[in-house]
């Protein structure tokens, strides 16, 4: 015969037992409903290394953009203007993580003639470049200039894109120019306010949409 003690732990066991299999027939179902698990914690991002570009030519800015593009660096933003040594200068930043592979070329367009960009611009868009940013830019050579980098995925199948550029002295203009290329489906992706050579002062807006396949 066993004792209160043994029998206490006999009950004890069983009691684990049965919770054991109750929390194991709970959890099957919540498996196999296919519920979403907590995600990992995120990796460490790392250090990013950053590489400042300047130039007072738009010609070398391309080169070099190219040129830490192969180093593995990807273009963040820029901006012309005045800076203290340089003069008129056109500074952009560069970034990367890591050993990051080569897959990115840039175009740089500078002109002071808004016929000229809209041109150049669409010629650039059927390569599969991509708008990234624009600016005002006084050069050396070319003075008053509207300046615009352009990007593209080298590993990447093209995407080709068609461009629309709106420059006007007016506010209405801007709004009824605009007003027609949303209704033809371009979208708004950039613009500037300045002084060109040729145009005076003028808003300068950049419109696009992604060319069927």
């Amino acid at each position: 015969m066993e004792s209160p003690m043994e029998m206490s732990i006999a009950l004890l066991h069983h009691t684990a037992r049965r919770l054991v299999l109750a929390v194991m027939l709970t959890a099957a179902p919540l498996a196999a409903s296919g519920q979403p698990q907590a995600p990992p914690p995120p990796a460490p991002a790392g250090p990013i290394e950053y590489r400042v570009l300047a130039t007072n030519k738009t010609s070398t800015m391309q080169k070099e953009l190219n040129e830490a593009a192969e180093a593995g660096f990807r273009f963040d933003d820029f901006m012309g203007g005045e800076t203290a040594f340089g003069g008129s200068e056109v500074v952009a930043i560069v970034s990367r993580r890591g050993t990051a592979p080569s897959r990115w070329a840039y175009k740089l367009l500078a002109t002071s003639k808004t016929s000229t960009m809209q041109k150049e611009l669409q010629e650039a868009g059927d390569a599969g470049f991509e708008y990234k940013d624009q600016s005002v830019f006084a050069s050396t050579f070319g003075g008053r200039e509207v300046v615009l980098i352009l990007e593209r995925d080298k590993d990447a199948e093209p995407q080709s894109w068609q461009y629309n550029l709106v420059a006007t002295s007016k506010t209405s203009t801007l709004q009824k120019e605009l007003s027609e290329a949303g209704a033809a489906g371009y979208e708004m992706v950039g613009l500037t306010v300045g002084t060109t050579a040729l145009g005076g002062n003028e808003i300068v807006a950049i419109t696009r949409r992604a060319r069927a396949r």
